[in-house]
């Protein structure tokens, strides 16, 4: 059994004094080792924490910088913004006043068309297509294409509006994330390595697809800005239509509605005129119909004072037509008597006048009932002009709007 138990081997003294210097070395070499890795960590702490500074130090110039960017893109879009909203409301007001100056011209017109009906029951030679009824045609056609452009111009407004509040509506909405963008850049600014609420993000570094570039970025806000100004000129321009457009159909319905006055009165004058000749030659008609009755009365007197002469010559003719024999002479009174009933016979013949006379009577008597109808017809045109058709012209009001 104790045959079985060897002793340790034994060391040499040199060998162990190679292995405590051994030891010595190790250690001091990992010592050095040692000093020169945290030497070499202290260095690198402070590579780090310079470059971790300059390295944040520089994203907040850059978050800085940027929110310089979004101030200056949010003061443009917010000017631009300010200028299509205001330019819409005057827009508005241009639209208010197209609708006015449409709804304006209704009345005119309506009075044109009812003058055109109403001088149609003019009667017998005064239904004439005279100056008047051609400039009220022409007013009617003047209105009615001032209604036509009116109606075009209200469409291409009301267009205009709509574009305008489309690019008030990209402006806003432009806007709107500008503010988001602007605050969360803000917030970020106002981070620091002490802030409490700094935290580690999952997927932090993680590039969704919907990222644009900073030239996109510029590019839209620009062509936001820039369709707004389009806009806003295109605007401008369409406001100044309008004016032009306001003012020139206002000058024309009142040009062509003084014209048609202007007409109506030379119309009227001329028809009274008419009828004034006319009564005149009814008066001298009526004058020379109370002398042909006179006229008349004498030639019938004047036949009938004929009468008594002739009865006698008559009388006495017949009765010397009885003297007997050799008395039965034709004698001096004979030959007066017969020249007497003669001559009375044909003075009476010769007044046959009173047939022509009482023709005569007759034929003026025609006359004045032709110049009486006449005289009505000139009544009723001037009654259709002067009352029915100039009063009502007289509530027309040509403004401008």
């Amino acid at each position: 059994m104790a045959g079985l138990l060897q002793a340790p081997p034994k060391f040499h003294p040199s060998e162990w004094d190679m292995a405590n210097k051994m030891q010595c070395a190790s250690t001091e070499s990992q010592k050095s080792r040692s000093e020169c890795v945290i030497a070499e960590s202290r260095r690198l702490q402070d590579e780090i924490e310079k470059t971790t500074q300059k390295t944040q130090s520089d994203v907040n110039k850059k978050i800085e910088q940027r929110r310089d960017e979004i101030k200056f893109w949010k003061q443009e879009l917010d000017n631009k913004l300010e200028q299509i909203v205001h330019e819409t409301e005057v827009l508005l007001t241009f639209k208010t006043r197209l609708e006015k100056a449409l709804e304006n011209c209704k009345e005119p017109l309506d009075i044109a068309q009812k003058c055109l009906l109403n001088r149609q029951r003019r009667a017998g030679i005064d239904l004439v297509h005279d100056e008047v009824e051609q400039e009220l045609v022409k007013e009617a056609e003047v209105l009615q294409g001032v209604i036509a452009l009116l109606e075009r111009t209200l469409e291409q407004t009301n267009e205009q509006i709509r574009l305008n509040r489309s690019a008030k509506y990209n402006l806003e909405m432009d806007l709107k994330d500008k503010f988001t963008a602007l605050r969360i850049d803000d917030y970020c600014a106002s981070l620091t390595n002490n802030t409490p609420d700094i935290r580690y993000a999952d997927n932090a570094l993680k590039i969704e697809g919907n990222f644009v570039s900073p030239e996109d970025w510029t590019d839209f806000s620009n062509m936001n800005v820039e369709k707004a100004e389009k806009q806003r000129n295109n605007s401008l321009a369409l406001r100044a239509l309008i004016d032009g457009i306001l003012s020139q159909t206002a000058n024309d319905m009142r040009k062509q509605r003084e014209t048609v006055n202007v007409a109506f009165r030379n119309r009227v004058k001329e028809v009274k005129d008419a009828k004034n000749k006319l009564e005149t030659l009814l008066a001298m008609v009526m004058d020379e119909t109370a002398s042909q009755e006179k006229n008349i009365a004498a030639l019938k007197k004047a036949i009938a004072d004929k009468e008594g002469p002739v009865k006698v010559a008559q009388t006495r003719l017949e009765a010397r037509s009885h003297r007997p024999n050799v008395e039965l002479c034709y004698d001096t009174v004979q030959y007066r008597l017969t020249s007497e009933v003669q001559e009375i016979t044909k003075n009476i013949q010769r007044q046959d006048t009173l047939a022509q006379a009482e023709t005569e009577l007759k034929a003026l008597s025609r006359r004045q009932l032709s110049l009486e109808e006449e005289i009505q017809v000139k009544e009723n045109t001037l009654y259709i002009d002067e009352v029915l058709c100039m009063q009502m012209r007289e509530s027309v009001s040509i403004n401008n709007f």
